[in-house]
């Protein structure tokens, strides 16, 4: 029998991790958890999870995702079939 592991990476670009610094620390930690969610299960398990509201995005921002983490939101590109996951904007936006 053959197992196929699901491996995750998540990357933080630069200006992400300058927004993080940002942001109050309530909202680091979601994000925390939900990477480490991410890494744990693989991202497809992870958008099931209802409370984030992962959702594909459109117009501009076609090809990218975004995740809701309390009142903020955490925009993503998957890459290499889901294996490699670049988390590309982090904020309080209302959208």
């Amino acid at each position: 029998m053959t197992y196929i592991l699901s491996v995750n990476e998540i990357i933080i670009n630069k200006n992400a991790r300058k927004q993080l610094k940002k942001l109050p620390i309530h909202i680091v930690r979601k994000l925390q958890t939900w990477a480490e969610q991410v890494e744990m299960l693989g991202i497809e398990e992870a958008k099931k999870i209802k409370g984030y509201h992962d959702e594909p995005l459109h117009g501009d921002r076609t090809g990218q995702r975004s995740v809701r983490l309390s009142k903020a939101y955490t925009f993503y590109t998957a890459h290499d079939n889901a294996i490699m996951i670049e988390i590309i904007e982090v904020n309080k936006h209302d959208y």
